[in-house]
């Protein structure tokens, strides 16, 4: 993976959880999925296979069924606003997957975002968006605190399609 080709310089960042860059904005998003091993599965499984953002209505361009380290994705935004990304780093842990892609040229933004699901010791499952950014084209520039909001909005909407998917995977 070539680290020049992203436009950021913390390449890995979101890892470290509460971590954020000087001049960028952090974001950090957790939500309640459901309960259980069978909604982790079906959980994990969604968010690997970019099944959320799909549901979500974005545009997602890429060769590969699964994030996996080094694969280009090109989520398109409102059917036009073409966003090219590169999945950065993937856990498979025992209670805890997903990944994180951060931003190439021509994103509207520079960073990095990750999207979490871990099962706590209760067997509470949870999706965590985490993220961090700064406007890079005009438009994004232009939105401001607005464009920090459908970023958050996206995030939880990211969290309610995710509960969604698995509220048939709920155990009783």
């Amino acid at each position: 993976m070539r680290l020049e080709d992203f436009t950021y310089d913390d390449v890995g960042g979101t890892r470290r959880g509460d971590f954020c860059p000087p001049g960028f904005h952090p974001m950090h998003v957790r939500t309640r999925i459901g309960e259980g091993k069978k909604v982790f599965h079906r959980a994990c499984e969604a968010i690997l296979t970019w099944e959320v953002h799909r549901e979500l209505g974005m545009g997602i361009e890429t060769g590969a069924d699964r994030a996996a380290p080094g694969v280009d994705v090109t989520v398109t935004l409102a059917g036009m606003i073409k966003a090219p990304c590169r999945v950065v780093y993937t856990v498979e842990e025992p209670r805890r997957v997903g990944w994180a892609y951060g931003t190439l040229a021509g994103h509207p933004e520079s960073g990095e975002e990750s999207f979490m699901v871990d099962r706590t010791g209760d067997g509470t499952v949870w999706l965590t968006v985490t993220a961090f950014s700064r406007a890079t084209k005009w438009y994004a520039r232009a939105g401001g605190p607005a464009t920090r909001a459908l970023q958050h909005a996206y995030a939880h909407r990211c969290g309610s399609v995710l509960r969604r998917i698995c509220a048939p995977y709920a155990e009783d």
